[in-house]
């Protein structure tokens, strides 16, 4: 059987959070999807998301938006796992991330949650760490709730240099499956924050 990928985008579903500092993850895989020339379809019996799937050089990658909320994202992420039958070294998670400066971009092989509620809802439903994720700094609270802010939205000036951000991380994730996780490392986490 051919070796598949599975990039799974971490978010909220719902036009009420498009746009939102914790859906970068969802606005990262999209825009790989548009890419790729291809686009998502609800799966919600087979992997609780919205799924894409098509080839980055030559390789077969399938690209999921879990419609299960951030904090449920392990189930979707498991369920998909299970149904296209993806190893666990053969995923990668994109995720937003407060303790990066906005812009940064940090791939790792393996790793805790760091208190990303998505994260660890994947490690319960995975029961492991060995998982690639990519995380993308959408800054810091200065003060008030952390909810609040994941939840609020871009500024207009951080607004005109996402898409260089999204861009650099799509790219990234293209190495990530031609040459493997250490070439996406030094890709990606040499990268400068905005």
């Amino acid at each position: 059987m051919e070796e598949r990928y599975l990039i799974a985008g971490l978010g909220n579903p719902g036009k009420t959070y498009d746009d939102t500092r914790h859906n970068i993850g969802f606005r990262v895989v999209k825009a790989l999807a548009e890419k790729m020339g291809t686009s998502f379809r609800p799966s919600l019996v087979r992997t609780k998301g919205s799924v894409a799937e098509g080839r980055i050089c030559e390789k077969k990658a399938h690209l999921l938006l879990p419609l299960t909320y951030m904090n449920e994202s392990g189930a979707a992420v498991r369920k998909c796992v299970d149904y296209f039958k993806i190893p666990v070294d053969q995923l990668i998670i994109v995720t937003d991330d407060v303790d990066l400066s906005f812009g940064g971009i940090r791939i790792r092989a393996k790793g805790g949650s760091g208190g990303h509620n998505g994260l660890k809802s994947i490690e319960a439903h995975l029961g492991v760490q060995e998982y690639a994720r990519m995380r993308i700094g959408v800054g810091g609270r200065q003060k008030g709730e952390l909810s609040d802010y994941v939840l609020g939205r871009f500024t207009a000036e951080e607004q005109k240099v996402l898409p260089e951000i999204v861009e650099k991380a799509v790219e990234a994730l293209e190495i990530w499956i031609s040459e493997g996780v250490e070439a996406a490392m030094r890709k990606a986490n040499r990268v400068g924050e905005i």
